[in-house]
């Protein structure tokens, strides 16, 4: 069986090395290229040994070497930006799972996938993915509802998560809103707001420990409540999910495509 030849960008980070580490476990993928920033202090080591699972012969890098099938990124926005350059000069198909991208930073990905294949979604997570439709039907249903629907997004990450709201919490927003046409986006409430208005949509990030990820998206009606919610206990379901979204893009035509995309939702 062919191997699929991987890059990560981003791989001393706790989600590289998590790739790095799960990769060692699946025969049917091969870390070639583990790679991080200039000033990485694990530059020269071996991917393996960091993530640590012994040697895998792949030392970390700051220029990619070798010939791959696919690019996984899980790094900071101005790196995703670079490493997005990088592909489309070398016609590299590209998962992208960074998140708290600029706008601009949205562009250059939104522009590289004119040239190549990129899967650019918030969160590489199945069970995430599959909640966004659920949360989108539930959007749907009560959009007309008669006592109308409140909706709240909350959000929990670890202590070292640099953005807030997350990128998948912002996700969900957008698809909830394209169902119910809500307007305002408030992050957070604080003194005297007056009466809650029918037009927007709360955020409230907690950030906690080590917490890997746990969005709650609550429906408040009159008399009653829906509660989606969706948790990780780890941070392996979002590098699995980062290699099926590899596996579906290395033979598709440039463009840009989802995790639904990747999971025929």
């Amino acid at each position: 069986m062919t191997k699929l030849r991987i890059a990560i960008h981003g791989a001393a980070g706790r989600m590289g090395q998590r790739l790095i580490a799960l990769a060692d476990t699946d025969d049917g993928l091969d870390i070639v290229a583990a790679l991080e920033h200039a000033d990485c202090p694990q530059l020269g080591l071996d991917a393996g040994t960091v993530a640590g699972v012994g040697e895998s012969g792949t030392p970390i890098t700051a220029e990619l070497n070798d010939s791959v099938d696919a690019m996984i990124d899980f790094s900071v926005p101005a790196a995703a930006v670079q490493v997005t350059q990088l592909c489309v000069a070398r016609k590299i198909p590209l998962v992208m799972a960074t998140t708290g991208l600029s706008d601009e930073q949205k562009r250059v990905l939104t522009a590289a996938a004119r040239d190549i294949p990129l899967v650019w979604a918030p969160s590489m997570s199945v069970a995430v993915n599959l909640t966004m439709q659920l949360a989108k039907m539930a959007a749907s249903a009560l959009k007309d509802h008669p006592s109308g629907a409140d909706v709240e997004i909350i959000e929990r990450h670890h202590r070292f998560k640099e953005d807030a709201p997350s990128g998948t919490a912002l996700r969900f927003g957008e698809l909830i809103a394209g169902e119910m046409g809500q307007t305002v986006h408030q992050h957070g409430r604080e003194g005297i707001t007056g009466q809650r208005p029918r037009d927007e949509i709360g955020y409230h990030a907690l950030r906690v420990g080590d917490n890997p990820g746990e969005h709650t998206i609550v429906y408040g009606l009159m008399g009653e409540t829906i509660e989606l919610t969706v948790r990780a206990t780890n941070r392996d379901s979002y590098a699995l999910g980062a290699f099926q979204a590899a596996r579906f893009v290395v033979d598709k035509a440039p463009g840009a495509y989802t995790m639904f995309d990747v999971l025929g939702l």
